[in-house]
Parts: C-alpha cells; sequence; structure tokens
C-alpha cells in the first residue's frame, strides 16, 4: 500500500506517516485508505490516541515499539469496525466513538515524551479513564461549531498567540461535520468579521456576492406592491452561511483548535457547589428498547475550566441552564419568543438570474394576524434562496407553516422566476425575535451562553450571524481575562452591554412587539420607529404571552384547506425531506420526548385538532389508528430536521427535543 502524502501541519507528519505506515500491515483487515481524506485521517489519529494512552497505561510501556501491538489490539477488539474510503463521511459514523477531529490530533497528558512528539504538543489537555466514562480535561469546552462558538474560539487563540499563553480549547458539534446543521437566509453584514479577521477579502472566504439591490414588497394574492425598504444592505453580501461557518471551522483548526463533529453534548456537568464543569456527550449504540447494541460506545466527558454554550436557536442545554439559575429573571428579561423559517435554495435560468439582488416581502399568505414575511435572495452560480419566516406565536392550530411556503412559491410574482429551475436543498429551523427585551443574564457558574442560544438576533434587519460571531468574541475575550488575567467572567455582561450588540439590539426593540396588533398597525409602528424616532421611542413594548400560549382551540377556527403540490414549484414532505440530507439512525431512542403520553390524545387532539400534524415541516408527527381503532400519536424521529419548533409550539409545552446521536440530523451544505 503506498504512503500517503501527509498535508497537516509539518508537527503532525510525523504521527500521520507512523499512523499510514503501521496501518499497512494491518490494512487487509479493514482499511482501504486510497485517496483517504486528511479529515479521515484526523478522525482516525483522535481516536487512536485515546485508546493508544489507555493502552500504554494499562501495560505499562514507555516506548514506541508498542504500536504495533496496540493496532492489533484495536483490531482484535473491533475499535475499528467500519470501512474508511475516500468518501470522509464514513469517518463520521456512530461506530467512530471519538469523531471527525478538523483540528490537531489529538493530545492526551501520559507524560510520554515519544507520544507527545506525535500528537505536536504538550498542551493542557488532560485525559482520565478514572470514573465510568472516559473524560478528556480542556481549559475551554465550547458546545456548537456554529458562528459565535467558531467565533469565540478563534477570538480566544488569537489573544493566546499575542500574549504568549497556551490555553486548549475544544469545540464539540452535534452535526455530522462543520455546517451540516447551520441554515439562515443570508444576507451578511461583515462587521463582526471585519472585526476578527481585519484582511479576511485577501483569503478565500465563500463571500463572494454583494448586495446589488434591495427590494421591499407587501404581497396581496396576485399582487406584489412596492414599499420603500426600510434595509440597508449597501455593503452587506448574499451567502450560504453553512459554508461560511465550514471556513471558520478551518480558520479555527489552523489556530489550534480542536473541534469534534459528530458528538453531541447532551448533559451539563457539575461539581459539588453546582458549578458546571463541562458537558458529557451522549452514548451511542443503544437500540429503542434501550438495550446495547454491538457497536454502542459510551459517551465522553469534556471536562473545563469554562464552558460556553453556544447551541443556537432553543439549544438543549442552554434552556436547562436558563431555567436552573433563572438567568431571565436575574435582568428581569421577557420570555422568548420565536419564528419558524423554511428555506430552498433552487437553481435557476441564467436569464432570471441576477447576483445580490435581494427581496423582503410581508403580508400574504399569511393572514393580517400572523407575523412574518419571505425572503429571496440571488446567490452565486445562478443559485437563488427562497425563504419563508413565520412567527409561532400565531393563533390558527390549522395553519401549517410548509404549506404556506408552498403557496408563496406560487405567487405570480416568484413562480415565473422558479419555474425551470432545480430545487437543490431544503431545511428549516427555528429562530429567535424576542430581541432586546428577551435577553437573558448569558453569565453562570463555570461558563456562559453566546449567540441565538441567548438571543442576539435583530429582527428589524433579519439578521443575527454578525451579532452571533461578535458575542462570541466579547465572550472569548472575558474568559481570556478570567483565566489569565484572573478577572470575573462578569466581565461578558458588561462587555456586552457596552457594545455595539446593546445599542442595535435597543433601537430594533420595539419593531417585532408592535406587530402583535396585526399586520398594518406593526407597519406603522415600524414607520414610526424606524423614520422619525430612529429607535429612541421613550417606552418599550413588551411581547405578549409565550407563544405555546398563543394557540387557539380548533373550534374557534375553520380548517385550511391546502392545494395539492404540483411537482414544479410546489411540493411534498417526502420529496423535500429528502433534499435535507437529512438522516438518523433508525434503531436508537426517539429523540423527542413525551412527558406525558397521554396528552397528545387526551389534548392535542380533540381540542387543537393535533397541531403536531402542521407545525412540523419534516413530518415527523403523524395520528395513526391504535388499539380499538382510537388514534394515537406516532413520532417519526428519523425525520426530524432539528429546527426545534415542536419544542417551542406545543400547545402545553409536552415534546421535549433533545440530542440525537451525534452525527444524525440534516446534512445542509448550501444553506
Amino acid at each position: 500500500m503506498r504512503m500517503i502524502r501527509c498535508l497537516s501541519p509539518s508537527k503532525y507528519k510525523r504521527g500521520f506517516k507512523l499512523l499510514c505506515s503501521n496501518l499497512d500491515h494491518y490494512s487487509s483487515h479493514r482499511f482501504n485508505l486510497t485517496n483517504l481524506p486528511l479529515s479521515s485521517l484526523h478522525a482516525i489519529s483522535a481516536r487512536l490516541s485515546l485508546h493508544f494512552n489507555k493502552y500504554i497505561q494499562s501495560h505499562s510501556v514507555q516506548s514506541p515499539k508498542v504500536w504495533p501491538y496496540f493496532l492489533r489490539a484495536c483490531f482484535k477488539s473491533q475499535f475499528f469496525a467500519f470501512q474508511v474510503s475516500g468518501n470522509s463521511n464514513n469517518c463520521l459514523s456512530k461506530s467512530c466513538p471519538y469523531g471527525t477531529h478538523i483540528g490537531k490530533p489529538h493530545n492526551s497528558a501520559i507524560g510520554n515524551e515519544w507520544v507527545q512528539n506525535w500528537l505536536g504538543r504538550s498542551g493542557t489537555r488532560g485525559f482520565s479513564g478514572e470514573s465510568d466514562r472516559e473524560s478528556i480535561s480542556y481549559d475551554v469546552v465550547i458546545v456548537g461549531a456554529g458562528p459565535a462558538g467558531l467565533s469565540a474560539a478563534i477570538r480566544l487563540k488569537q489573544l493566546c498567540r499575542e500574549k504568549d499563553v497556551d490555553l486548549s480549547v475544544c469545540v464539540v458539534e452535534k452535526g455530522a461535520e462543520v455546517g451540516a446543521h447551520i441554515l439562515s437566509g443570508n444576507v451578511f453584514e461583515p462587521r463582526a468579521l471585519d472585526e476578527l479577521f481585519p484582511k479576511w477579502k485577501e483569503e478565500e472566504v465563500p463571500i463572494h456576492v454583494p448586495v446589488t439591490s434591495d427590494k421591499f414588497w407587501l404581497l396581496t394574492r396576485t399582487r406584489a406592491i412596492s414599499l420603500p425598504s426600510p434595509f440597508n444592505n449597501r455593503g452587506n453580501y448574499v451567502i450560504s452561511l453553512s459554508q461560511l461557518v465550514r471556513w471558520l471551522g478551518q480558520k479555527a483548526a489552523e489556530l489550534g483548535v480542536d473541534i469534534y463533529p459528530g458528538f453531541a453534548a447532551s448533559e451539563i456537568l457539575y461539581d459539588n457547589n453546582e458549578n458546571v464543569i463541562g458537558v458529557a456527550t451522549n452514548d451511542m449504540g443503544i437500540s429503542k428498547d434501550g438495550s446495547k447494541r454491538d457497536n454502542f460506545q459510551q459517551g465522553v466527558e469534556l471536562k473545563a475550566r469554562l464552558t460556553l454554550l453556544g447551541e443556537g436557536c432553543r439549544g438543549s442545554l442552554s434552556e436547562k441552564i436558563i431555567k436552573k439559575y433563572n438567568l431571565r429573571g436575574k435582568v428581569q428579561g421577557q420570555h422568548q419568543t420565536y419564528a419558524l423559517g423554511i428555506k430552498e435554495v433552487w437553481e435557476i435560468d441564467a436569464s432570471k438570474h441576477k447576483p445580490g439582488c435581494v427581496i423582503h416581502t410581508l403580508g400574504w399568505p399569511l393572514d393580517h394576524k400572523t407575523y412574518g414575511g419571505s425572503f429571496l435572495y440571488h446567490m452565486q452560480d445562478r443559485q437563488v434562496s427562497i425563504g419563508l419566516v413565520v412567527a409561532l406565536n400565531y393563533h390558527n392550530p390549522f395553519l401549517n407553516p410548509y404549506e404556506e411556503f408552498q403557496k408563496l412559491k406560487c405567487h405570480p410574482a416568484i413562480r415565473p422566476l422558479l419555474e425551470g429551475g432545480t430545487v437543490l436543498q431544503y431545511g428549516a429551523r427555528t429562530l429567535n425575535e424576542g430581541g432586546f427585551q428577551s435577553i437573558p443574564y448569558p453569565v453562570f457558574p463555570g461558563g456562559a451562553i453566546v449567540g441565538c442560544s441567548a438571543g442576539f438576533l435583530n429582527v428589524p434587519k433579519i439578521k443575527g450571524t454578525h451579532t452571533a460571531m461578535k458575542s462570541g468574541m466579547l465572550a472569548a475575550e472575558a474568559i481570556f481575562g478570567v483565566l489569565y488575567e484572573g478577572l470575573n467572567m462578569e466581565i461578558y455582561w458588561e462587555k456586552l452591554k457596552n457594545s455595539w450588540i446593546w445599542k442595535e439590539l435597543y433601537r430594533a426593540r420595539n419593531y417585532r412587539p408592535a406587530f402583535e396588533y396585526g399586520l398594518f398597525p406593526g407597519l406603522a409602528i415600524s414607520a414610526l420607529e424606524h423614520y422619525i424616532l430612529k429607535g429612541g421611542s421613550p417606552i418599550t413594548l413588551k411581547h405578549s404571552k409565550p407563544d405555546h400560549e398563543a394557540t387557539e382551540e380548533a373550534h374557534l377556527h375553520s380548517p385550511i384547506q391546502y392545494t395539492k403540490p404540483d411537482g414544479i414549484v410546489s411540493f411534498d414532505v417526502p420529496t423535500s425531506l429528502y433534499r435535507s440530507n437529512t438522516n438518523h439512525e433508525h434503531d436508537q431512542p426517539a429523540h423527542l420526548q413525551l412527558r406525558d403520553p397521554k396528552i397528545p390524545e387526551l389534548v392535542n387532539l380533540p381540542k387543537y385538532a393535533g397541531p403536531e400534524l402542521r407545525y412540523c415541516p419534516a413530518r415527523v408527527y403523524e395520528y395513526v389508528p391504535g388499539d380499538k381503532g382510537k388514534l394515537k400519536l406516532q413520532i417519526n424521529a428519523q425525520n426530524c430536521l432539528h429546527c426545534k419548533a415542536c419544542d417551542i409550539k406545543d400547545p402545553k409545552q409536552n415534546i421535549e427535543w433533545t440530542v440525537p446521536e451525534g452525527g444524525g440530523g440534516p446534512g445542509y451544505t448550501i444553506m
């Protein structure tokens, strides 16, 4: 077998060469290293290093000669019972318990000089197997490889270089790869990126299409009425956020951040004083009935001096932390409000494509009591992203956001653009709309919350990436002050309040609650705020009841009859779901859990006509005949897009969204 040319930084070449040369003898067993991508080598080395350390410790061996014997032990124990080929996704399989490693091969503090050389570093990470679960120690653990989490990791490593300090940083991500779960419009404001990488335009960043036109339409059933655009997108770019996040992941790895995609953080770790000391990933290889499958792998504890939660909107761990420490109550924050965004990326005819053209709409197909709107952005390569955002405080339980999106695409001003085109990808995700009024206190004992987990979206701008990135950068600066200068983590809160995030969200605070009074009163109040008061209103409007309480009983509304999809511009859910590249291990416990299994049949179905059937954009929930012909709720968890709408909109808050096995979910590439 040929030697693989090593593309990793020079200080890892020795380790990878050794890996390749020793695997040569065993390749006939399970490995095919032909055209093996670098990410797969990282995955293998990360996994090997952990088990290598355990093997050395248990056998009291301090010589590199142990390596071939360790490999043989690995194969005999089926540590590598999966094939590695030219497809990097193979190293994201559930059978790989230590994940794809975008950054450096994992280093464990075992005091062996040769191993330290192989791993390229003698940093402060540690490995422990004393508890039932394996434990790895870092200075900082970040949950979520999104704009906020990666910006925090990058900024922290930049500060380390500036001050010649070595802090170990780990990012754990539940998606199969960085960017796989990232979905956004996205018209990108580069303000935070300018601060993070002042010379980013000189690099190969996936930001190519500046905004060239900015239109704002009020839609009726048959017309598109042009209104003055309240957006100022000059200097902004039309991008794919999932692609930008991948680039941020590469930059973080270059700075020495360890990134583990395919690992779902499912548990917060606490010390005896209820301080957060890290997170734990969930077990893999558990069957639906709770038994352990042949490929069972126990979760890993990632312990940290400080933990950052950047899971995105409605993060499962973030929500637990907010409740446990009453973080909203500390600053008299209101409840969060949400919307569901549904999006497709199309490839259209070149004659119709206008790179940089940006269109936002209000009005149809939504009724005047339901807040929401659509977007249509011309990207590069004849691609167009189109989406509908529906506020989840809508009243009518018969409203179906997915079907409203299909109606939107049939509008006379939109359909001609899409006809003859091809849908490349589909997805959905909830977003925060509470704004300034709903920001929680972001600091908890042992860490902080960043990005959309805290809720820094600017609703009238329809932008949250720049604020998420900035919040991560501010948190990183605070962490560096704590770990290097002995400051208190409370400084993160002060930095936020003194930043442009705070000023921006304060000026935008009254736009979203203005639409509680309906579409046209909301437009009037928004115009007053934007053009006359310029965000300086002497009053702050309040949000009404939480989204789940806004759902009215079915007898107050009439069912909505939606047109059958035509297969040209409108499609059924299974067709769209296929385009999301969603995949979960079928034989695992459902990650969508009912707090009371009786509520769907006793409450949701008779009172609300089964709203789960409609608010979910992936047909996860359906009522099927059960015993004695009675309908019962069936959960098709394998369809889940991880949008979190069910966790938010269920009338009785009976559905809890938890993380499935790492690597499951959608596989976005251009969203």
